[in-house]
């Protein structure tokens, strides 16, 4: 997910004598002399309390049933408890697309153009081959990638707008090939109940007409289920038809929405509250690592922000960064919140192996590797979202202009679950095309192992072909 830079480029913050930042409480765990196994590390690391996690299962789980049950309607009121607005149906119309385009401030678009130019070379080159192999004369067995039918793509608008995850949605979808595209961002009170115009206009942009201004858990539960015509309270409405994927990131309310709708439609993963990890030694930049924690918790109070490293003496300076750059940035609040809770501290290691082993067992979201020889150890990473090498490959490169997808998997999930790709909007299928000659080279080895599984069914549905 991205981040809102908090200074101008060129202009890194830095410590400064005659400041005397308040005390922060970014925690420590110390690591060193402990050999812990793959669960203990789970359990060692910084996570966010499960208390909060339970707590927002609950409500998500009666937001999904209300949707469900009251369709518009329930859209509706849903609309004005959270987002403060009121409004009969959240389809965006085509005129305020446009004129959000034509307004659209030219240093911003070009912005724009130039990170959808990047995504969209990355996101071509992501298209797998399809397989079409002849296994034995007369047999080829196939596996052609299919573009999923609808989907729909969530863009977060709750503390921050956020274009560039229309870009990171809509263009790997489009590369997929998907016919139907629809959006949903939420609505805005200082845009007459639209989302946000810069992502409206980000979203003409790139062609999509199917705008919704619908928020959080309600807008991944009309998405999934769908939403019948007629349920906005007065006997009409325009039907919103359900997709086949939900992508996009969140907070942990929107991550729990997708969590609880999987199975019923596909989703990217559980993209939810922003986490950085930072592995790093002795030679790292303090004032960088800081910034870059930073740019990262002011995502969020939940955000999580994470250093691992081998030097105490690292993470003393990066802790006085850290107070240091909190006087100057502009949500103070919000980053001293993330910096401050369970999910977010310092780990100390022994040695960059243990440093290793701890951010794997973490699978951050983002990972920066900031040590000597950094290729080499990045090399090493096996879960993680997106890894970012050195020091001038920064997670905000990353969010927004690398070319490279910010809708990442969150919480640990990393260890099973890619970031958003052109293979999530795809479907592998596979098709068997035998003639009379090649079933009949193997038809005698279908029917031993349909007995030996006590399904002769299976056999005599080959061996009759022959009979």
């Amino acid at each position: 997910m991205q981040a809102t830079t908090s200074h101008q480029l060129g202009s890194a913050p830095s410590s400064s004598p005659a400041a005397a930042p308040a005390p922060l409480a970014f925690g420590r765990t110390d690591l060193r002399g402990r050999h812990l196994t793959l669960a203990e590390l789970k359990q060692a690391v910084p996570r966010t309390a499960v208390a909060t996690v339970s707590t927002a299962e609950q409500a998500v789980t009666a937001i999904i049933a209300d949707v469900r049950a009251r369709g518009f309607a329930a859209l509706g009121e849903l609309a004005a408890k959270f987002d403060g607005v009121a409004q009969d149906h959240p389809r965006v119309p085509a005129a305020a697309l446009a004129q959000a385009l034509e307004s659209l401030d030219p240093t911003v678009r070009a912005a724009l153009e130039e990170s959808i130019t990047r995504a969209r070379a990355f996101a071509q080159a992501q298209r797998p081959a399809d397989v079409d192999l002849p296994i034995a004369d007369g047999a080829v067995v196939s596996q052609h990638w299919i573009p999923v039918r609808r989907v729909g793509l969530y863009v977060p608008g709750g503390l921050a707008a956020y274009p560039s995850s229309v870009i990171m949605n809509v263009v790997p979808a489009l590369a997929a090939g998907v016919g139907s595209v629809a959006l949903a961002s939420p609505p805005q009170k200082d845009n007459n109940g639209l989302p946000d115009a810069t992502v409206l206009a980000t979203a003409a942009l790139l062609g999509i007409g199917e705008v919704y201004a619908m928020g959080g858990a309600q807008a991944i539960a009309a998405f999934a289920y769908g939403v019948a015509a007629g349920t906005t309270g007065r006997g009409d409405g325009e039907l919103l038809e359900p997709v086949d994927v939900v992508t996009g990131p969140g907070n942990i309310f929107v991550a729990t929405a997708k969590r609880l709708v999987k199975g019923v439609v596909g989703i990217d993963s559980e993209a939810g509250a922003t986490e950085i990890a930072v592995l790093a030694d002795h030679t790292a930049n303090p004032v960088f690592v800081a910034a870059d924690l930073i740019s990262q918790a002011e995502h969020d109070p939940h955000a999580a922000s994470v250093l691992v490293t081998t030097s105490a003496r690292l993470a003393d300076a990066v802790e006085r960064e850290l107070a240091a750059q909190l006087a100057t940035t502009r949500h103070t609040d919000r980053v001293r919140t993330a910096l401050s809770g369970p999910q977010s501290g310092t780990v100390l290691v022994a040695n960059l192996d243990q440093g290793v082993a701890v951010c794997n067992a973490y699978a951050a979201e983002h990972l920066e590797v900031v040590t000597e020889n950094a290729a080499a150890v990045a090399a090493r990473i096996t879960n993680a979202g997106a890894i970012f090498v050195g020091d001038y490959s920064p997670v905000s490169l990353g969010d927004y202009c690398a070319g490279s997808n910010h809708v990442l998997p969150t919480s640990g999930t990393a260890a099973f679950s890619s970031g958003l790709n052109v293979t999530t909007f795809l479907r592998a299928v596979q098709l068997i095309n035998y003639d009379k000659a090649a079933l009949s080279q193997v038809a005698d080895h279908v029917v031993t192992l349909s007995r030996a599984e006590g399904l002769p069914a299976h056999g005599d549905a080959v061996a009759i072909r022959f009979a």
